[in-house]
Formats: structure tokens, sequence, C-alpha cells
């Protein structure tokens, strides 16, 4: 495993009887990055997480996770993660700090009564530490799930739709979080059904029924997708309808020349959900040919 990598999965395949949770998955997930698992239910990405963190062992392949084998080594490898839950799962009469000293404790690490603190205002929470979480808005309580998935100092964070349901301020506080945390080198795993968050990622793994469609960062995943190109001319606009545009626009503008004068020009790309939805289509219709032969 190189020492750039945080997770390295080779051949991963799943089986549950004769249901083919995953198939065939190769993934490389660099220290340092945000990567996205986007899929709709039942494409794999629970299970994915559940090998991920030794909770399932394999039916075939390779998984390394900071260089151990998660199922082998899965006391060490859950020590190096930390979890954050679509709902925060907090005890509600404790308060704040409570919450997050349980957490530390659970994972016997030395020093997290020294993080308590550095955490509480990591997410913004200093002057309410002390309020019980029952007081706390949606927003806040997931500011404190945060934070007791962070008092143990993880170098993985998985997170389950993070931001759902909380304000769009709020959703871009998060995401600097996020952020400053990968600055740090911890690796950020995100489980995702919101595509303006899942444009947030370093990159992107699209899963459908087990199968791995994509893996590549959000922006290339659109320049391949057919986009329109309005150039505007000084009495007509012209269109055309081209993929991996950021390659094809410098060899059209050529056909105009320098003397043409070109006013303004626009390009409507595929949104994202548009570029996924496509490559689940496409893998229907290729599991129904596949049937019918």
């Amino acid at each position: 495993m190189d020492k750039s990598e945080s997770i390295l999965i080779k051949d991963l395949e799943k089986d549950f009887g004769k249901l083919k949770a995953l198939k065939d998955i190769n993934l490389t997930i660099a220290i340092g990055q945000i990567y996205g698992l986007l899929g709709p239910n039942g494409a794999g990405k629970t299970t994915l997480i559940r090998l991920l963190i030794g909770a399932t062992k394999p039916s075939k392949g390779n998984i390394s996770v900071l260089g151990y084998n998660p199922f082998r080594q899965k006391a060490f490898v859950r020590s190096q993660i930390g979890y954050m839950p679509q709902s925060p799962a907090l005890y509600e009469d404790l308060s704040a700090r409570e919450n997050i000293h349980f957490f530390g404790y659970a994972h016997r690490n030395e020093n997290f009564s020294k993080r308590i603190d550095e955490v509480i205002a990591f997410v913004g929470l200093s002057n309410r530490a002390n309020d019980q979480v029952y007081k706390f808005s949606g927003g806040m309580k997931q500011r404190v799930s945060l934070a007791c998935a962070l008092v143990h100092q993880p170098k993985i964070l998985f997170l389950d739709e993070p931001t759902t349901g909380i304000d769009p301020k709020l959703r871009q506080t998060f995401w600097d979080h996020f952020r400053e945390l990968t600055n740090q080198g911890v690796t950020i795993l995100v489980s995702t059904h919101q595509m303006n968050e899942a444009m947030f990622c370093d990159r992107l793994a699209i899963l459908h029924e087990g199968v791995l469609l994509a893996d590549e960062p959000p922006r290339q995943l659109l320049w391949k997708q057919k986009a329109k190109i309005k150039i505007c001319l000084e009495n007509q606009i012209e269109e055309k309808v081209v993929s991996n545009y950021p390659q094809q626009l410098p060899q059209i503008l050529q056909q105009y020349g320098l003397e043409t004068d070109i006013s303004r020009i626009e390009i409507e790309e595929e949104t994202l959900e548009t570029v996924v939805l496509s490559l689940i289509n496409d893998h229907e219709k290729q599991i129904i040919q596949g049937e019918e032969q």
C-alpha cells in the first residue's frame, strides 16, 4: 500500500447467498481526500462501509485501511475511524460535553479529555457545551455529533448524509470544517443522495446494484456528458452540442477567427443528477440485454 493511500480496495466482492451485493470493486482513496459514495438504496454503499470497518468479511478480494486488514485487525482499524450518522445518536439528557466525553471514553483514547475542549471549539459550541442536548436545534445536534466523531482523533471520518435537514449557511460551515480536517490529513468518506453536497467531494464513486459505474472527480463526470454551447455573434446565435467541452471549446472558437465579433459565450451543462441517472439507466439496459441473451 502506497504511503499516500488511506484506503485500497482490489477485486472486492461480497455475496449474501445468491445476492451479489458488491461486484469486482476497485478503489483507491488518497489520504486527505473527500470521497463521495453516490447511489440509490440497495446500491451497495452500506455494505461497502461495513466491509471497511470490519463488520463483515469479503467474499473475494482485498481491503487495506491505513495499511491494515479491517476484518483481521478490526480493533485497531475502528480506533482510527470516526462515524457521524445521518440522525445524531446522542443522549439528550446529557450535556454536549458529557456526550463527547462518553464517546471519547468508549474509544479508550488516552488523550481524549484534552481533546474535548478542542472539538467543542472546532464545531462552534463553546458557549453551549454544558447545556443538555434536548435543548438544541437539529443543526446544533449535528455539531455535537461531529464533535463526538472527532474526539478520538480519527484518521478516517465516515459521514452519512451529514447535512440533511440543516440550513444552507450551516451546511457551508460543515463543509468548511470537513475541508479543514482534510488539510490536517484526515480522509473523509461521504455517503449522500444530495447532488449539491456531492459536488463538494474531491472524487465520487457511483454505485448501482453492487457495480461501480464511475470513479472520478465530479467536474470530470460533468465534462464527459454533452453540453450545449451558445456562441453569440453580432447578428446571430450559433449552438453546438459537444462532449468534453473544456477540450472542444478552443477548437470551436478557432473556426471563427480573430476578426469575428463574439459578444458572449454561454455553456449549459448537464446537472450531476442527470449524469448519475444516465449512468444508472445505461447500466439497467445492460442488465436487461444480458438477461435476454
